[in-house]
């Protein structure tokens, strides 16, 4: 590749979720979880390798008390209905694991100069009684067959409950227009190290099909993707479209020292060849909680494809 990146070594440092926009005019947005947890950043570059020293900017900060105030989680940057959207997930000071979705829109064309208004939080469909009602969060966006689609990870059940993926058609930026359908839960042992959990949802289109990753279990080494994939022209509101892969697409390489991949997104490079962007640490041994070890950077992999499915390897490029 002519643009020198650095693959599967951190790349934007103390940056979890990492989530990288290419937009039509050609400039790359990154935004990503702060250590923090109380704002909001974004930065812009005309390639990948120019986005780890490019300025970031602060665009939005958490709230004093009451929603939004805690745990602000996974910004997505998305361009759809005609502007600009930032989705993420917060939860409250008075009770810090009510996460929940919320969502911000740009008023201006320029979405590091342009004013960010709060939309709330995500509303769910007229006929929909239960989205939103518990922990969620990982919301991410993509568009199919003119259609945009809403993806998010929600909890369920009782004790240590579970988290599961959910997908709604969406009616605006702000508005989804149907309600929720599940696409998968923790069917396998390695979706249940710790927690149960899909989270962290990301899509990518290729030859006619729709390949949807997603994150599964606690946050420390057993930190892993798993994918399912859907024909682009299949009803992607039908859970029977889609189809689960056994085992995970990528998981921690202690050989490489890269301990629970995950959370991923994609873009491309500056050739237009697809990138893996997600986030590891490099050492598998934690102090404490892992949510709270600063040390999730973000990282790149350059994706093969292999009868037309994407391969996500360490041994993709070597080491540079």
């Amino acid at each position: 590749m002519d643009e020198k990146l650095i693959f599967n070594k951190p790349w934007i440092l103390q940056r979890a979720d990492p989530y990288v926009y290419r937009h039509t005019d050609g400039n790359y947005y990154f935004t990503a979880s702060v250590p923090e947890y109380d704002r909001i950043v974004l930065r812009r570059a005309d390639s990948l390798s120019a986005l780890p020293d490019a300025e970031e900017k602060v665009i939005w900060n958490c709230h004093a008390n009451g929603p939004m105030s805690k745990h602000i989680w996974a910004p997505e940057l998305h361009y759809v209905f005609g502007r600009w959207y930032i989705y993420f997930a917060g939860g409250e000071v008075e009770d810090i694991w009510k996460i929940r979705p919320y969502v911000l829109e740009c008023q201006g064309d320029d979405p590091m100069t342009g004013e960010w208004v709060e939309k709330g939080k995500m509303t769910r469909a007229e006929a929909d009684e239960f989205s939103f009602e518990a922990f969620s969060l990982d919301a991410t966006v993509f568009e199919c067959g003119g259609v945009n689609y809403y993806v998010w990870a929600e909890k369920v059940g009782v004790g240590k409950m579970i988290s599961n993926l959910y997908i709604a058609r969406m009616k605006n930026g702000y508005t989804l227009d149907t309600v929720q359908v599940l696409l998968t839960t923790p069917d396998y042992d390695w979706e249940r190290h710790g927690f149960w959990v899909n989270e962290g949802p990301a899509v990518i289109k290729r030859g006619g099909k729709v390949f949807l990753t997603y994150s599964a279990s606690d946050t420390g080494e057993a930190y892993c993707m798993g994918m399912l994939t859907a024909d682009e022209n299949a009803d992607l509101l039908d859970p029977a479209s889609w189809s689960k892969e056994r085992y995970p697409v990528l998981k921690t390489d202690r050989s490489r020292e890269v301990f629970g991949p995950g959370h991923n997104s994609f873009t491309t490079d500056s050739e237009g060849r697809d990138i893996l962007v997600y986030h590891a640490r490099t050492y598998a041994e934690i102090v404490g909680d892992p949510l709270y070890d600063p040390n999730r950077h973000a990282m790149l992999m350059p994706i093969k494809w292999v009868d037309g499915k994407p391969v996500f390897s360490f041994d993709n490029v070597t080491d540079n």
